[in-house]
């Protein structure tokens, strides 16, 4: 038979609760007693129940990580992995584990929300931005229950969430393309209804208005971020009787489209046209010649998630809407400083 925490108590002399306190770090226990305490457990090789020392402590010591995690995810929201590891990195150091649940399948919106609530399998929640609703956020404030959302929910509420200042990286763009040289410049970007793209789009647009660049609306494609719509939208543009000097693709997919057009209109870059990409991954590696990129570092925005958790785990009532961490410019290929004429 399996030995239980009554086994150990009894051959340390003591009461189980106290086994208890010394198995969940009581300070109020002597060092006496902890000594016994621990020469019984490894005298009769017991190993805790992970459960009942998270039922004794009132912690499992877990978060859960919600996301779809549905075929393609990948490309559907490459930078998930990054994220997950940066959150990974953090909650490690605190001697936290990190669940994944997957939201793909639910059978109601809010499904597994509820489950890892009720089934108290987890201190806190980190759920991507792209699982949140209304209903999702009355839930969850409701209850009051500790929670990070990655990305802004797109509403107002009183939920928790860091993310990165997607307009702030239209602007990089922008200020990078003025200091080229660059001033007719079109931006090919994702649906209307893209929260991403919108933003970024927005502060292009208006970074280059404070330069004193007006881009016109023939310049702004909307796509369904493919490839093909992409290359339909650039070849438009560049054989249209005021083809832009450069143009801003919103995503790595976007920019595999655009440069399609180039090749097919036998263009070259950067000479004829400029090319500048937001994002690294997941194609910025392989394209050709390598892009002049605005990143932004989304491992540090999971390591700032996983930080924020730990803190809302201490402080419930601690409210968290926030930017973190400055896009950056890596110089490629794709970009460079115009000649002067």
């Amino acid at each position: 038979m399996p030995v239980t925490i009554n086994d150990v108590a009894k051959e340390a002399g003591i009461s189980t609760s106290t086994v208890s306190k010394v198995l969940n770090h009581w300070t109020t226990i002597s060092p006496e007693t902890t000594a016994r305490v621990n020469a019984a457990i490894a005298k009769l090789n017991y190993t805790p129940n992970a459960r009942a020392v998270s039922f004794a402590r009132k912690s499992t010591r877990n978060i859960v990580y919600l996301t779809s995690l549905g075929k393609d995810e990948a490309y559907r929201n490459p930078h998930m992995f990054d994220i997950m590891c940066g959150v990974h990195k953090e909650l490690t150091k605190h001697n936290y584990t990190l669940a994944l649940v997957d939201i793909s399948d639910e059978a109601y919106p809010g499904e597994s929300v509820h489950n890892v609530i009720e089934g108290k399998c987890a201190d806190g929640l980190i759920i991507h931005g792209s699982a949140v609703t209304k209903e999702l956020s009355k839930s969850i404030t409701q209850q009051n229950y500790p929670h990070i959302i990655i990305g802004h929910p797109g509403f107002e509420s009183s939920l928790c969430w860091i993310d990165t200042n997607h307009g702030l990286a239209g602007q990089f763009a922008a200020k990078h393309m003025i200091s080229c040289g660059y001033k007719d410049v079109a931006f090919i970007g994702g649906r209307k209804t893209d929260y991403i793209s919108m933003q970024r789009q927005k502060g292009f647009i208006g970074g280059m208005y404070e330069y004193g660049y007006h881009i016109p609306d023939i310049h702004i494609g909307y796509t369904d971020s493919s490839i093909p719509e992409s290359c339909e939208a650039a070849c438009s543009m560049l054989i249209s009787h005021r083809p832009p000097q450069a143009i801003v693709c919103e995503n790595n997919t976007i920019a595999l489209g655009v440069i399609k057009a180039v090749e097919k209109l036998k263009l070259k870059v950067p000479e004829e046209v400029a090319l500048l990409v937001f994002d690294t991954y997941p194609y910025s590696g392989i394209l050709s010649p390598k892009p002049t990129v605005i990143d932004i570092n989304v491992y540090d925005m999971g390591v700032q998630a996983g930080a924020t958790i730990l803190r809302k785990l201490k402080n419930p009532s601690l409210l968290v809407q926030s930017y973190t961490t400055l896009p950056i410019v890596i110089q490629g290929q794709s970009t460079q400083p115009l000649r002067k004429q």
